[in-house]
């Protein structure tokens, strides 16, 4: 009898360790199974709501809207700005014509047209509040004292330049002299300081003329916000850095926004700044709410790539593969919780804008198109969980390594052209003046834009960097579009047909997807028991 107790209470246990093991391996599969669920399965299969997706939907929605908002508004800054730069020129720059000379906006040859348009930059602005039919005026200082204009000519210490005799004496250090005025007095203080506009242009660098304008943007009333007041920072520049006898004019102008010192306007501009900033608020809470979502679930896998680890080391004693592993760390999460932290970073900025504590528009466009892309990205995530649309996703997945070692080599290539057009054919081509216009003219080249131009502006004075020019675009068009392009476009086509030949005839499984294709295999209570009877029957006749 002892025997057979001793064997029941075995039989017990192993019967238990076993069971256990069939049921904890069970429950790991049906996680892994609901991990990998889309929504809608997850809905059905225990009825859970999805949460995360209808904030992604939500928030697709609100970010969108406040994007739309704040580029109406950035629309009206950018436009006030140019047009009062355009409006400027004209003010203060004699013979513009409207449209800028490459990157310069005048130009000037004579001495006497040199004169000229400083004293009729100095008389512009001495009339400003009679000229002008914007809302724009002096500067003035905390005390209500007008700002100075101030003129800053640069010039070599020392110079004598004979041309026809080949001799000249020039000492490289610069000098500067400045002088100010208040424009009330304009024609006084130019002819008390006469002897300060006596050029010498043999040592003449250059010319500044800075002064500083205020403005108010009444525009943005339309659209019913309050308006902002500006701050003009002008420099007119006579630049002879050249000594050839062209002297170049440059209007520049860096504009400040500040809220206004006193105001009053009738009808909704405030109360609709309340709401923006309402909203603003919101969109900062949606976006928190889906990080933290999304920090969640990036947690839950990592647990539930821990567990199925374990397991595989416990049952298989190996570890789980590299494509497995990467099968939870979800990159979508981290793409949307990126997004988010842009969209958060974008609304604090806007509202802060929208106070008149920041003016910084372009860097809080960044911020907010950045995110709104990445949110419209994200959305190709729910797309792929169907098997019409997830072609692009697997294609862009499979094709992506192949085409980042295939542009790494091609991009070498690309590289020496871009230096060697700079170098050779830079002088004589406007489009190979700088690196950046290169490379973005052998880039329109490839894609098969503006070739007839492109050989047609090249200049025909140097024969033999003409035939150079031509040898040089000839062999990088015909090799980056008939061998470049073609082979890129093959490694794209070719992990097309592949994943249409694994949707036709089935993926490669991995270790993963067999553990989740397995059937489930419980053990039998009725069968058990049945077992457990006939085995004590017999151990009790051999004990008998």
């Amino acid at each position: 009898m002892e025997l057979f107790s001793r064997y029941l209470d075995r039989s017990n246990s192993v019967s238990s360790v076993i069971t256990h093991d069939i049921m904890k391996e069970e429950n790991l599969r049906d996680d892994l199974r609901y991990y990998f669920m889309s929504p809608c399965e997850k809905y059905r299969a225990r009825r859970h709501i999805p949460w995360k997706m209808g904030v992604q939907i939500l928030k697709i929605i609100m970010v969108t809207t406040q994007l739309v908002l704040f580029g109406l508004n950035n629309q009206l800054v950018v436009s006030y700005k140019e047009e009062n730069t355009m409006a400027l020129k004209h003010l203060f720059l004699k013979g513009y014509s409207g449209l800028d000379e490459d990157d310069y906006s005048v130009a000037v040859y004579t001495k006497h047209d040199v004169y000229e348009s400083l004293f009729y930059v100095m008389d512009q602005y001495s009339q400003l509040g009679q000229l002008s039919v914007g809302p724009i005026s002096y500067a003035e200082d905390e005390n209500g004292k007008l700002l100075p204009l101030t003129i800053c000519k640069e010039y070599y210490r020392r110079g004598s330049v004979e041309p026809s005799d080949e001799i000249y004496d020039i000492d490289a250090q610069l000098e500067t002299v400045c002088m100010s005025h208040d424009p009330n007095t304009a024609n006084l203080w130019r002819a008390e300081n006469s002897s300060f506009f006596n050029l010498d242009f043999y040592r003449l660098v250059d010319i500044k003329i800075t002064f500083q304008l205020k403005g108010i943007n009444l525009q943005t009333v339309r659209s019913r916000e309050l308006p902002d007041c500006y701050s003009f920072f002008v420099t007119i520049t006579f630049d002879n850095q050249c000594h050839s006898g062209k002297v170049k004019l440059f209007l520049d102008i860096d504009a400040e926004s500040s809220a206004c010192r006193d105001w009053k306007i009738s009808g909704t501009a405030q109360k609709n700044t309340h709401y923006l900033l309402v909203f603003d608020a919101f969109v900062i809470l949606m976006c928190l709410t889906s990080a933290v979502l999304c920090t969640r679930s990036i947690i839950l896998a990592v647990r539930l790539l821990q567990r199925f680890s374990r397991f595989f080391h416990e049952n298989f004693n190996r570890k789980v593969c590299e494509d497995d592993q990467r099968e939870f760390l979800n990159g979508w999460y981290l793409l949307v919780i990126v997004s988010d932290l842009f969209a958060i970073i974008g609304s604090i900025l806007k509202m802060e804008i929208q106070a008149k504590n920041l003016t910084n528009y372009d860097v809080c466009s960044i911020f907010l198109g950045t995110s709104t892309l990445l949110v419209w990205v994200g959305v190709i995530r729910y797309l792929g969980y169907f098997q019409k649309y997830n072609v692009l996703i697997l294609t862009m997945k499979a094709a992506f390594p192949k085409v980042l070692r295939f542009c790494c080599c091609a991009g070498m290539i690309y590289l020496g052209y871009t230096f060697c057009g700079w170098i050779v054919l830079g002088p004589y081509h406007e489009k190979f003046e700088g690196l950046s216009l290169v490379a973005e003219c052998l880039f329109s080249l490839l894609n098969g834009d503006d070739m007839f131009t492109t050989f047609a502006q090249l200049k025909d004075k140097n024969t033999l960097v003409w035939l150079f020019s031509r040898a040089y675009l000839y062999s990088f068009i015909s090799l980056f579009i008939y061998m470049v392009l073609s082979l890129f476009i093959a490694l794209i086509t070719d992990a097309y047909e592949t994943i249409k030949s694994y949707q036709k005839n089935g993926f490669p499984q991995t270790d993963l997807q067999k553990f989740l294709h397995e059937p489930t295999e419980l053990p039998n209570i009725e069968e058990s028991d049945q077992t457990d009877v006939s085995v004590r029957h017999s151990v009790l006749c051999y004990c008998q």
